[in-house]
C-alpha cells in the first residue's frame, strides 16, 4: 500500500524493471507507488547499475533494527501530541522528508534537522531536543542550524522557560527561502554582467555571460513576484512584501 515500506517482492520487481531498461516512472506505475519512492529506494541502494533486491532488503532490515535500538525518548515539542497520530508513522514521514531533501541536494544532517523541526506542531526545538531525537552530537546540530539560518529556513529565539535557545521554523519559511534565492540570483546576475563587460559582448564568452545575466535577473524577479502574490493572499502577509526587493 502507498506509504508502507517496500516489500522484498517489490524490490525484486524494481530490480527486474531496471534490468529491462524501464524508467523510474514506469516501474513506479507497475508497483502503484510514487515515483519518488522508487527513486529514493534506488538512489540509496547502489543506484540504477548497482541495485540488488536482496542487498536492498537486508540494508532496510539493518536500518530498521538500528532505529529501534537507538530510538530516543520523545522530547518536549515532538510530533506526539496525544491527538491520535501514530508517533512511529510521523517519525517515518520525517525520515522520508529528510531523505528527499538529501536527494535534492541538501546536506543530509541539515535535512534531518529541518525535517525534525518541520513535523512538530510548535515548530521549535532546543539543541538538546534535536540531539536526543536524532541521536547525533551537539556539534552536528549546531553546524546544521548554522546552514539553515544562512538559508533563512530557521531562526533562533530565547526559551521562555530558561536560558536555552530554541530553533524555530515559521509558517513562512519557504517564502523567506525563495526570497533569499532571488537575492542570490540578483548577485549572480550582477557578477555575470561584469563578466560580459570584461570579456566583451561581441565575443562568444561575453555573449554567454550577458545571456546568463539576463536569465538570472528575470528568474529572480519572477520569484519575488510569485512570492509577493502568494503572500498578499495570506492574512497579514503583506508586511514582508518589501523583503528581497
Amino acid at each position: 500500500m502507498p506509504g508502507a515500506r517496500l516489500t522484498q517482492e517489490e524490490r525484486r520487481a524494481i530490480a527486474a524493471g531496471l534490468t529491462a531498461g524501464l524508467g523510474y516512472g514506469e516501474i513506479a506505475r507497475q508497483l502503484a507507488r510514487p515515483t519518488s519512492t522508487v527513486t529514493r529506494e534506488i538512489a540509496r541502494n547502489g543506484g540504477p547499475s548497482g541495485y540488488r533486491a536482496d542487498n536492498a532488503q537486508r540494508a532496510t532490515v539493518r536500518r530498521s533494527r538500528r532505529s529501534r535500538a537507538s530510538a530516543p525518548r520523545v522530547p518536549e515539542g515532538s510530533a506526539s501530541t496525544g491527538d491520535g497520530r501514530d508517533p512511529a508513522a510521523v517519525e517515518e514521514y520525517a525520515r522520508q522528508l529528510a531523505e528527499l531533501l538529501a536527494h535534492l541536494g541538501m546536506p543530509r544532517m541539515v535535512g534531518r534537522v529541518l525535517a525534525c523541526l518541520y513535523v512538530t506542531d510548535c515548530g521549535s526545538l532546543t539543541a538538546a531536543d534535536l540531539v536526543q531525537r536524532l541521536g547525533v552530537s551537539p556539534a552536528s546540530v549546531s553546524k546544521a542550524i548554522g546552514y539553515l539560518e544562512g538559508q533563512e529556513l530557521v531562526r533562533r529565539e530565547r526559551d521562555e522557560n530558561g536560558p536555552r535557545e530554541r530553533y524555530v521554523v515559521d509558517d513562512d519559511i519557504w517564502y523567506r527561502a525563495m526570497l533569499a534565492s532571488a537575492q542570490r540570483n540578483a548577485a549572480l546576475a550582477e557578477f555575470a554582467r561584469g563578466g560580459a563587460d570584461l570579456l566583451g559582448p561581441a565575443t562568444p564568452a561575453g555573449a554567454r555571460m550577458a545571456e546568463a545575466s539576463v536569465f538570472l535577473e528575470l528568474a529572480g524577479t519572477d520569484i519575488v513576484r510569485a512570492v509577493q502574490r502568494r503572500r498578499r493572499r495570506q492574512p497579514g502577509g503583506a508586511a514582508d512584501d518589501q523583503r528581497g526587493r
